[in-house]
């Protein structure tokens, strides 16, 4: 499945050198679970463009309790992955098992001892992430065709999101149906003139 092409434009009027934050939201869990930085865009000025692809495909990891971590596995909506020790030691599979939903993807736990993180990636950067998963339980994901996006400072790429930052940033933007659309930002500046970050989908392609 091919990517949608996504082009963050800075027409705002930003005068502290930002970075712009673009993250996922995992709709399986139930309570407020931390989100990762997908995607940082750093030193963008006014008037630069930063392209970006957003993979339909998404792969999934594993790692143990040993620091090791698998080969990242193409995941579909609606398949289980286990982790089991075999000849050779810990090791990602595909389970064999359906999912209880279709929309989800699974990592299950079936080693005898040690807790391991389920990893999702999309587009070759870490996009959610479950830790401390023990044996017999598992981690679930599933995401709607959307990503949040917001202005912050001193976060990095592929790391756990504060729940601080992660309180002021209200954009959601829908990727629903697209092919291809430009991310334009405007606002910011100083002063009583100064006004709101906003980001708005602009030359928008459909799928």
């Amino acid at each position: 499945m091919k990517g949608i092409k996504l082009n963050f434009i800075n027409h705002s009027n930003d005068i502290n050198n930002s970075s712009i934050v673009i993250f996922s939201k995992n709709s399986a869990m139930v309570f407020d679970e931390l989100a990762i930085a997908w995607k940082v865009i750093e030193n963008c000025g006014i008037g630069e463009h930063h392209p970006l692809n957003y993979d339909l495909n998404v792969h999934v990891s594993a790692g143990d309790s040993y620091g090791n971590y698998t080969p990242e596995l193409l995941a579909q909506n609606g398949q289980q992955f286990e982790m089991i020790k075999n000849t050779s030691g810990d090791v990602l599979q595909l389970s064999g098992q359906p999912t209880m939903i279709s929309t989800e993807i699974e990592i299950a736990n079936n080693l005898p001892r040690g807790s391991i993180s389920g990893n999702v990636y999309r587009s070759g950067s870490l996009y959610a992430s479950t830790q401390n998963i023990v044996p017999s339980h598992k981690a679930v994901f599933s995401f709607k065709p959307t990503i949040w996006i917001g202005v912050v400072s001193q976060i990095t790429e592929g790391e756990v999101i504060n729940s601080a930052i992660m309180s002021k940033i209200n954009t959601e933007i829908s990727l629903l149906g697209i092919s291809s659309a430009d991310i334009v930002m405007t606002g910011g500046g100083s002063g009583s003139s100064s006004t709101p970050f906003t980001f708005s989908l602009q030359n928008v392609q459909m799928a």
